[in-house]
């Protein structure tokens, strides 16, 4: 069994982290983006299973952690289980890549806790709770109820940004991706 380094980008939703490790598949070829599991809903027509994420029911995902199966595993919101697959990272190690997560901020913290040394664990974080509420409000796929959920998770998961590696403060897109492709890249080659 080949074993590979882990990067791991953890941050409240709507930080920019699914951009910037998008950004970092495809300039960075030895990583491998590991696709998570849930059992949420699809959002919209774009998203695929076996691409975006797994989609499972709730008794395909509760089998699996009977089994067993996950690195690591959360009810992030009511009902909505998110997780990583063991056999996601083991594919992507045996295609003879590192892998690159795209986590919330406790799935990010369990990774870190399972694969230690070899995982580097970035923060993704904006420079005010305003921003943030300004980048989810522009998505345009958040009700007010789920916007005030969203905001209120995020300044919670912002008191665990001192159990990261290193924060990365995402307010000029262009200067995060080439921050991140220096940290990921540095720790690649060490």
């Amino acid at each position: 069994m080949r074993k590979g380094k882990a990067i791991i980008f953890s941050a409240p939703s709507g930080s920019g982290k699914t951009t910037i490790v998008r950004h970092l598949v495809k300039v960075i070829p030895s990583l491998g983006f590991s696709i998570s599991a849930c059992t949420r809903d699809k959002r919209g027509r774009n998203e695929e299973n076996g691409k975006d994420y797994y989609f499972l029911t709730p008794e395909e995902f509760k089998n699996k952690i009977d089994n067993d199966e996950f690195v690591e595993w959360e009810e992030v919101y009511a009902g909505n289980f998110y997780g990583t697959l063991k056999s996601e990272v083991q594919r992507i190690w045996d295609s003879g890549k590192d892998v690159i997560f795209d986590v919330d901020v406790k799935g990010g913290l369990h990774l870190k806790e399972y694969f230690g040394d070899s995982a580097l664990a970035i923060f993704v974080k904006v420079p005010s709770m305003e921003v943030l509420k300004e980048r989810l409000t522009d998505r345009k796929t958040e009700t007010e109820d789920s916007l005030s959920r969203r905001i209120f998770k995020a300044k919670f998961e912002m008191t665990f940004e001192d159990k990261f590696d290193v924060s990365l403060v995402n307010e000029d897109l262009d200067e995060s991706l080439l921050k991140a492709e220096k940290l990921v890249g540095d720790f690649l080659n060490k």
